[in-house]
Formats: C-alpha cells, sequence, structure tokens
C-alpha cells in the first residue's frame, strides 16, 4: 500500500477512533462471568470462535458493502445494512451495530470525506450499521478493499483482547502474545469471508446469543454489551 493510504487506514482502525468501541464487549463479559474465558488460553479459543463467526457474516457483508459504495450502488447499500441490522438478534447486539455506525458515520459526514454521492447513500439510510459506516468511510478515504476489511477485522479482535486484558484479566504482555497469536487466523478469517456466496452467509450462534441476552440482566457489568 502507499503510505498515504496506509496511514488512513490506520487512522480508521484505530482504538482512538470516536465510536465508542472500548465500551462493548460483544459478549465477552458474560463469558469472564460465567468462568467460559478465565486465561489466555480460554481468551484465545473464545476469540477464535468468535472470528469464525464474524467470519461467516459481519465480514462477507462489509465486503458486499465496500463492492456497493464503490459502485456508488444505493440499492446495494440499502439491502446488506438491512440485512445486518435484522440478524442482530439481541437488543445490545443491535444497539451496539447503532450505536457505533452513526457515531462513524456522523464522523465521515462532519469531515466531508469522500464525495457528495457517496455521502448522499449514507445519509439516506435509515439507520446505520458499523459495517455499513466502515464501509463507507474505507471507500471515502480509498482504502483499497482487501486492506480495510482486515483493518475491520484487526479492529474488532483488537478491541476484545483489550477486553480480556483489563477484565480477566491478563497483563499486557500476555495481550500483545494473544494478539500476535490471532494474526494468521484473521488472514484466514479475511480470505474466507471473500469467498462466500451470498447464501453461505450465516449468523448462526445460539450460544453466544444465550450470553448475550444474559448480559442485559447481569447484576455487575463495566460493557453495553
Amino acid at each position: 500500500m502507499e503510505a498515504a493510504l496506509l496511514l488512513r487506514l490506520l487512522q480508521l482502525a484505530s482504538p482512538s477512533l470516536p465510536i465508542g468501541a472500548y465500551t462493548y464487549s460483544q459478549g465477552l463479559e458474560s463469558a469472564i462471568e460465567q468462568g467460559t474465558v478465565c486465561d489466555e488460553s480460554s481468551a484465545r479459543i473464545w476469540i477464535a470462535e468468535s472470528l469464525a463467526i464474524v467470519a461467516d457474516f459481519e465480514a462477507p457483508v462489509l465486503w458486499r458493502l465496500l463492492k456497493a459504495f464503490s459502485r456508488r450502488d444505493a440499492t446495494a447499500v440499502k439491502y446488506w445494512s438491512e440485512c445486518f441490522i435484522a440478524a442482530r438478534d439481541t437488543a445490545e447486539f443491535r444497539a451496539e451495530t447503532i450505536q457505533m455506525g452513526y457515531s462513524l458515520g456522523k464522523l465521515v459526514l462532519d469531515l466531508n470525506l469522500g464525495d457528495e454521492s457517496l455521502r448522499a447513500i449514507l445519509a439516506d439510510q435509515a439507520e446505520i450499521p458499523l459495517p455499513t459506516a466502515f464501509a463507507c468511510a474505507a471507500e471515502a478515504l480509498t482504502v483499497p478493499h482487501e486492506p480495510a476489511l482486515l483493518g475491520m477485522l484487526f479492529s474488532l479482535i483488537e478491541n476484545q483482547v483489550l477486553v480480556c486484558v483489563k477484565s480477566v484479566p491478563l497483563g499486557q504482555v500476555a495481550g500483545q502474545s494473544l494478539l500476535f497469536s490471532l494474526h494468521s487466523i484473521i488472514e484466514e478469517a479475511a480470505h474466507h469471508a471473500r469467498q462466500l456466496n451470498d447464501n453461505e452467509l450465516s449468523n448462526w450462534a445460539p450460544g453466544l446469543s444465550l450470553l448475550s441476552m444474559q448480559h442485559e440482566t447481569q447484576y455487575s457489568r463495566i460493557y453495553r454489551s
């Protein structure tokens, strides 16, 4: 990648991006509460399995949204945005993607990123899930699609590792070791996501859905999901 494009991707995938990612654990806090995740080994298993779910649905939806924004195909953007929102099967997961998508979408519009046609498609969405806002931002910044997909996956996994560092808790060195060990799995997930046909997409993860529902009534919690 050109240096300028790499810097844009790093900023888009940065944990300092003001969209509130650090306030969500995506069900991981429930798994820690119940003892399913209790050390570096169990954290790696959890995150790898979570990534497999993302690779079957969220990542291929993002891939389709990247292509749709590049074609300025408003119909496809609307279709995949609605599909993604409909597939959020708990109140917390739905609120998470809408809040983060709204924040990133507002950033795109406030900074006037991309051209007017791109921003018009984004602004026309009734609700903006995170993959839609991320795809629009990546296209507005002219980040190539494959690196953009890897950037989103790395951002998701980095947030999961940070949750483990703070809440298991793991040490900082253990957290970085865990993150390094997941690099190859992130690459495999991105490759898998690019190969799926529309009828192969699936977000079937009943165990994760149950943990999310239990988190809604968990007695003590730090995260919003």
